[in-house]
């Protein structure tokens, strides 16, 4: 039996079969609006009416014994939050880094996936769901939220119901269902640099009370923030476009079908990183960047990275489409509802990109171009009882992907490259033209069963145990054919001693073929205790084993002595993760008030860290397992509407963090780039020019990249009755702002990357009418704060450091209606 006709007969069980009773079903559907601590209004709900779906079943998010954040639609479109990355700006907790598409990392307390290039053969740590399907590759969070409902950031492990992906939490979205009332949505934004922004949305019954439909449709264009000087075309542009539509069917009263669909592409000219500084390495003098770029005439053309200028030289693109269709059965069967969703998805991604980060010709061609189809089945069964709630299912997942790599080197490549020892340091024939072309297949099927009760001990204490098997099978396949300048194939199995442009080319761009595999069982669990200790003062403490599945090396393993590949690297080990949280969930002042406490410890054994490879031509990285990391933190939320007129929210977030074992990391580069120690030796200073190098580094007791000591958002708005057109309404002025501390971008903490603490302030201010018209004027980063994305480092040990300055003052006019 295949697995297409498992996931077929997965639908057709849930589709077909007939109600045995009308019981009291527990719903699914998506949440009513919800509240939004950005844009309130005269008829919000109280934060106690906010619905989620975080355990599977609807319930009031005070209620859930989880530290979970809501973010609903008004917010979203208020704050321009409109994907993922833009998120962070209202989530302290949640932190989003992009090169590109491709390499992107969506992290949940500082874990999640592994900071640097991606590799196609592991998985992510944070789960992101739409309509509960699961998204396999992180950049559907690129990708413009498109008709949302609403947004659950679900913090720690969720791995009972969640599955092996959410060691660090889960990203759960919700987008609106059909209607059987007539009702529609448009929205438009215009700002500077060209930034043009619509949504449109219809709904409606197609056959009364029976059948419903449900169109949505968005755009996303605005200019590139960063100039080329080479092409004289701005880059790092927004160029998205988005589909979806959704039928549903109310076959009988006890009976309901979803189905879903969806395409989404962008093709922006992106994504550059630019000259941001330089750093002393231990490479000969003449071999950093400052000698290198001498010797070759070369100057970029600004040293400060905030003139937003380059001269990349290679053609940049991130072209994209990601789609898909679901369908989901919900059944009231008994005393609870049984559920079916089985999806298929695919993403086709069409890359350009510059990998030497300058406007020499050093890596003139680095695109790594992929086809990813994934199959998903899941049947759940929920149900809700006076003493006990549970839910169990089972799960089944497969994925095929198929890369088609190539790398290839320019005239300046060997001068850059090479070991200055070598007698063709300086001949650009040896690499000029070397090429290597890769084709990599990657399949993965994962197979679960899980289950979560809630027994209700008392009126006040709560118990709650969950439990998962999951199976994983991985296989690859990973060829590399590298050519010389002359297109003739290379072997690098035997090089004769006197023929140094053949060793010269091997180490730089080594032809490898394997096949990695990886097979195994895990099971994951929690326990949560929760307490009402008055009404609306919930406590809770959890315990969770969770586990995120071993992976395969996809992207080239390093060398030996003899440049053949180091086998022993193709696979790592799965993660296994013990966490501890304590959380306090309140409300105040006659519920007009709501204050939440998170307290966690989370440790992680084998941490999948990315690791640089230190061979000189090497472009990307590698996987390999830090022997055990720790983040642990306190957060706080608060909202408040002490009056209809005003409301607050402050969000914060206390983050210690470090590797607590890892002897054997890659070292940073003011350490990297001179002669490899022996025995006896003794490592130089860093940053020494022809110094001794260590083989290897222990960062034991350092920072994990990217996470903040010290994260915060809020903001406030307050509005004053009108009426407009004889009809009642506002006008209201808001400000929402966020802080970050300082955090490394480097897998290995180094000097050079660590990004310094910034503090980012937005205003709107607008009127608008009930269930009608909106119309608001926005200034983002309003103070035009100078700060970056991400800092990366280039291959060599050269010193360049390169990154992407984050956007700079933005402002516009929105206007929405609903009608």
């Amino acid at each position: 039996m295949t697995f297409r006709t498992i996931l077929c007969a997965g639908s057709a069980l849930t589709a077909f079969a007939q109600p045995a009773s009308a019981a009291q079903p527990v719903t699914t559907e998506p949440a009513a609006p919800t509240p939004s601590a950005a844009t309130p209004d005269a008829t919000t709900p109280n934060p106690l009416d906010i619905l989620v779906t975080a355990r599977r079943r609807s319930e009031n998010v005070q209620s859930v014994p989880l530290a979970i954040s809501v973010v609903d639609a008004r917010a979203l479109e208020a704050t321009g939050s409109f994907n993922v990355a833009k998120l962070t700006q209202l989530q302290p907790s949640l932190q989003f880094y992009s090169t590109n598409p491709r390499n992107s990392a969506a992290n949940i307390r500082g874990l999640g996936a592994p900071f640097g290039l991606t590799n196609d053969g592991i998985e992510q740590g944070v789960g992101v769901y739409i309509d509960q399907v699961y998204n396999s590759r992180i950049a559907a969070a690129t990708f413009d939220f498109l008709d949302v409902e609403q947004v659950e950031v679900l913090r720690g492990p969720q791995g009972t119901l969640y599955g092996k992906n959410t060691t660090a939490g889960a990203i759960n979205i919700t987008t609106r269902a059909p209607s059987f009332e007539y009702e529609g949505r448009a929205e438009a934004t215009v700002g500077n640099l060209g930034f043009v922004q619509a949504k449109a949305s219809v709904s409606g019954p197609l056959i009364a009370d029976t059948l419903a439909i449900r169109l949505a449709a968005s755009t996303t264009e605005r200019k590139g923030t960063i100039y080329n000087v080479t092409s004289g075309r701005r880059v790092n542009e927004q160029d998205n476009l988005g589909f979806r539509g959704s039928l549903l069917w109310r076959a009988t009263d006890a009976l309901k079908l979803t189905l879903s669909g969806d395409y989404n592409r962008q093709n922006p000219e992106c994504c550059a990183q630019i000259y941001v500084r330089t750093g002393a390495t231990q490479r000969p003098l003449n071999r950093q960047f400052a000698g290198l770029a001498a010797a070759l005439g070369y100057a970029p053309p600004s040293t400060n990275a905030f003139d937003r200028v380059t001269d990349l030289d290679t053609p940049l693109d991130a072209f994209q489409e990601i789609g898909g269709a679901s369908l989901r059965a919900e059944w009231d069967v008994g005393p609870g509802t049984l559920t079916s969703v089985s999806a298929w998805r695919f993403w086709n991604w069409q890359p350009s990109n510059d990998r030497d980060f300058t406007g020499l010709p050093i890596t003139t061609r680095s695109n790594n171009p992929s086809k990813q189809d994934q199959y998903s089945q899941e049947l759940r069964y929920a149900v809700s009882g006076d003493r006990i709630d549970y839910v169990a299912g089972l799960f089944a997942y497969h994925q095929e992907q198929h890369t088609t790599g190539v790398q290839e080197q320019g005239a300046a490549a060997s001068r850059w490259l090479l070991n200055p020892t070598s007698a063709n340091a300086n001949n650009p024939a040896v690499l000029n033209g070397l090429t290597s072309s890769n084709d990599i297949l990657f399949k993965s099927t994962s197979l679960a069963a899980f289950g979560q009760v809630s027994w209700k001990v008392t009126d006040r204490l709560k118990l709650q145990p969950g439990l998962r098997v999951n199976y994983d099978r991985k296989s690859g396949n990973y060829v590399s054919v590298v050519t010389n300048g002359q297109g003739v194939a290379i072997d690098c199995t035997v090089i004769p001693s006197t023929n140094t442009i053949l060793r010269d080319q091997c180490a730089t761009l080594p032809p490898q073929s394997y096949n990695p595999k990886f097979a195994d069982w895990n099971v994951s669990g929690d326990f949560t205790a929760s307490y009402e200790f008055a009404r609306d003062v919930l406590g809770y403490a959890t315990y969770a084993k969770s586990f995120k599945s071993g992976g395969i090396n996809l992207a080239g393993l390093p060398l030996d002595a003899n440049n053949r590949p180091i086998l022993a690297t193709q696979t790592v080990k799965p993660e296994n993760v013990n966490h501890y949280e304590l959380g306090l969930k309140t409300q105040l002042f006659d519920r007009r008030a709501t204050f939440n406490l998170a307290a966690f410890w989370t440790e992680i054994g084998n941490y999948q860290a990315t690791v640089t490879n230190g061979q000189l031509g090497v472009l990307r990285g590698y996987l390999a397992n830090a022997d055990k990391v720790r983040v642990r933190g306190i957060e706080a939320d608060f909202f408040m509407r002490p009056s209809e007129r005003l409301t607050v929210y402050a969000s914060g977030a206390f983050t210690d963090h470090e590797y607590v074992k890892f002897v054997d990391a890659p070292c940073p580069p003011e350490l990297s780039g001179g002669t490899t120690v022996t025995a006896g030796q003794t490592p130089s200073a860093p940053g020494t020019p022809g110094g001794l190098s260590p083989a290897n580094c222990d960062i034991s007791g350092q920072w994990l990249p990217g996470i903040s000591k010290w994260a915060a958002s809020y903001g406030a708005e307050y509005n004053i009755p009108a009426r407009f057109f004889g009809r009642e309404g506002q006008v209201y002025a808001a400000f929402d702002g966020n802080y970050r501390s300082k955090f490394s971008s480097n897998p290995s903490r180094s000097a050079y990357t660590d990004i310094a603490g910034y503090a980012v302030a937005n205003f709107r201010a607008g009127a608008r009418v009930a269930e009608g018209w909106d119309v608001f004027g926005w200034v983002r980063n309003a103070l035009d704060k100078n700060y970056y994305d991400i800092l990366a480092t280039q291959s060599g040990s050269t010193g360049l450091i390169v990154g992407q300055p984050a956007d700079p003052r933005t402002y516009g006019l929105t206007v929405k209606t609903r009608f």
